[in-house]
């Protein structure tokens, strides 16, 4: 499989990456935990929801015993912004395969007062553990090589404090999602790219749920703009990502009332389903 165009002389690795430095809490109390959401994983002033799903998720590594999402659920509440924030916890149930959690992310208002901004339900299990036997008729993405795909430092100048999160990425796309760039969107709902660290940091179950959050919009794809916030978010793991660049496709099928659908495949180098996920957003008509 392909590496990053211009990967870097010196790889980050899982646990010593930008990645990882800004996901890392520190414990106050058993199940509670202070973080500072870090500007860096921001388009325009919105913190990605794929970051703060990670920052959550790993959170909750920290309080179960099992140490790999299976399923994670959330729902975005009121917009995170960068600065100082606070992650509760509270385990559901443990048992021998799985053990289930629930986290909430707290920041304050003007005025002072705690305002939650986003609460997940999740089931935590071990994913070396999962037996071999794959049946399947799911088949990877067909996307051009990725030296054959576009990133934003191949389009024109990005407006000042909007790239913070593309300047983390390795992020190619599918030249046959980018009409929407060109001013000719397809109208198809679509959007498929080469996934990756600009730091080349190798790929863990945390990492994926960004993945499944960080490329552009479908709705561009639908000749639509501006921002699209996420109010529901549900990402499956299915196995341990191989090392390499990942390949995400997102499929919008239906608009209706003002909010959408996504639909997301994560594949790793080895051509395995690693991760699926459904989020429901809100879109700007007219």
């Amino acid at each position: 499989m392909p590496e990053a165009a211009s990967a870097p002389a010196v790889r980050a690795t899982i646990g010593d990456s930008e990645f990882d430095r800004d996901t890392a809490l520190t414990r106050r109390a058993p199940g509670v935990y202070d973080i500072d959401l870090s500007a860096g994983w921001t388009i325009i002033s919105a913190v990605n929801g794929g970051y703060l799903l990670a920052v959550l998720g790993r959170a909750l590594v920290d309080t179960l015993p099992h140490g790999d999402p299976f399923t994670i659920s959330a729902h975005y509440l009121t917009a995170s912004r960068p600065g100082p924030a606070v992650v509760r916890t509270d385990v559901v149930r443990t048992g021998r395969t799985l053990s289930t959690g629930q986290a909430s992310l707290f920041q304050y208002d003007d005025e002072g007062r705690e305002v939650e901004r986003i609460r997940v339900l999740a089931s935590y299990g071990d994913l070396d553990a999962l037996p071999d036997d794959v049946r399947t008729t799911a088949r990877p993405p067909a996307i051009p090589p990725l030296e054959h795909c576009f990133g934003p430092e191949d389009g024109p100048a990005p407006v000042p404090g909007s790239s913070a999160l593309a300047d983390r990425l390795m992020l190619k796309l599918d030249p046959s999602t980018l009409g929407w760039a060109l001013g000719k969107p397809s109208g198809k709902g679509e959007m498929r790219a080469w996934f990756g660290f600009a730091d080349g940091r190798d790929h863990d179950p945390l990492s994926v749920l960004l993945a499944v959050d960080a490329l552009p919009p479908t709705a561009f794809e639908l000749g639509l703009k501006g921002w699209v916030p996420t109010v529901e978010l549900t990402v499956h793991v299915r196995c341990r990502p191989a090392p390499g660049p990942l390949r995400v496709s997102i499929a919008t099928r239906n608009l209706a009332g003002g909010f959408l659908e996504e639909d997301a495949e994560v594949w790793d180098s080895a051509g395995r389903l690693v991760a699926q996920s459904r989020q429901l957003a809100r879109v700007r008509l007219g």
